[in-house]
């Protein structure tokens, strides 16, 4: 055939690129929040200095104030001041690892790395949720060390109680995870984020019971407490650590008037408020 007769002939069309739409169902969205989640882990185990450093100030809390004000002080339900404390210590490093670890979401809107993870097509809620859960790991990851030190301070390892303090403090970690996601969403600086939840979280910590019995402050200062979600999360842990040690005075307890509040009602009311703040996080990434 002739070289005319060649470039006659039609040429075929190269077949059209397909391009496959990306996945939105929810197996998509639970790999959204899985990816979130894993990258909140893998920056946690590169920072083991942070980890360390983390767990100074409950340490201190429990061995140096513990041991100092409990040779001052006369002991607290009939146990030692330090086995008294030890349920604030287990709620200290869970809560501030766990508003620690949102300040990554300052950090990377700084950045411009949370404009691509919320310009990905998974839900924003996702989003939110992977970021609560790795806070939530992050604070029960470094809550558990000091759980592990339950029997220096006389609490026994029993199985059951183990369980039951870890669940209390998930729950803990859950929930103020979740408000810091919510804080750090309207923050456009790490100071002003660590500045703000230091200011916020260093009242509810104090007049949570982690320091001294609720039972024993004036009239007015009893009455702060009964609005600080802490002390709902604080009341469990202590409950359940002087139930294992057999304390001989009456067991504590968040009051309302004469009405002693139960431990379930306790805990619900801090997954409540726990879930509210994931709602309210979700909507304000949805709007930013």
């Amino acid at each position: 055939m002739s070289a005319a007769g060649l470039r006659a002939l039609p040429v075929a069309a190269p077949p059209a690129a397909f391009t496959r739409p990306p996945a939105t169902g929810p197996r998509a969205q639970l790999r959204a929040v899985c990816v979130v989640w894993h990258r909140d882990m893998l920056r946690l185990l590169a920072e083991p200095v942070r980890v360390a450093t983390a767990l100074l100030q409950p340490l201190l809390f429990l061995f140096a104030l513990g041991g100092g004000l409990g040779s001052l002080t006369r002991s607290a339900y009939g146990v030692p001041y330090q086995t008294f404390v030890y349920a604030g210590a287990l709620a200290m490093p869970v809560v501030f690892a766990s508003i620690g670890a949102a300040s990554s979401i300052v950090w990377d809107r700084e950045f411009g790395f949370l404009r691509e993870m919320l310009v990905a097509p998974v839900s924003r809620t996702a989003v939110v949720t992977g970021k609560c859960l790795g806070g939530m790991t992050t604070g029960l990851f470094q809550g558990t060390i000091v759980l592990a030190l339950a029997g220096t301070v006389g609490v026994p390892y029993d199985l059951p109680l183990m369980l039951e303090l870890f669940a209390y403090m998930a729950l803990l970690a859950f929930t103020f995870s979740c408000f810091a996601v919510l804080v750090a969403a309207r923050m456009r600086s790490v100071q002003s984020f660590m500045a703000l939840t230091q200011m916020v979280v260093q009242p509810l910590f104090f007049l949570s019971g982690a320091l001294f019995p609720l039972s024993r402050l004036p009239a007015w200062l009893s009455v702060a407490t009964r609005f600080d979600p802490l002390t709902y999360a604080v009341d469990p842990i202590r409950r359940a650590v002087l139930g294992a040690v057999g304390a001989t005075a009456a067991a504590p307890g968040v009051t309302w008037g004469r009405y002693l509040v139960p431990v379930w009602l306790e805990l619900l009311l801090v997954l409540v408020s726990g879930t509210c703040m994931l709602w309210a996080a979700s909507r304000t990434f949805r709007r930013g």
